[in-house]
């Protein structure tokens, strides 16, 4: 087996209202970044993966987003995933 590190990006569908990078992109504004402009807020997560290739970690990687990490009705993800090297 080897060993895998997923890094998960989960973001809200664009065409949803974010309320969380609303206040954020307000908050800009008052601490005096006004050019910040439409921020919005999402989660990162990542996890090590034990498979026995590339492929196959992808797979778990989709499965777990699907079925428990993203609430596809309201999120998206995307994800990378890099073999970690014994040095």
């Amino acid at each position: 087996m080897k060993k895998f590190i997923a890094s998960i990006q989960i973001m809200p569908h664009d065409a949803l209202l974010d309320p969380q990078g609303k206040a954020v992109t307000a908050a800009m504004k008052n601490i005096g970044l006004p050019d910040v402009a439409a921020v919005r807020v999402g989660k990162n997560i990542t996890c090590e993966i034990s498979a026995p290739d590339d492929s196959s970690a992808r797979q778990m990687v989709t499965l777990a987003c699907e079925r428990l990490l993203c609430n596809q009705i309201m999120e998206r993800f995307e994800f990378h995933v890099a073999e970690v090297k014994d040095l």
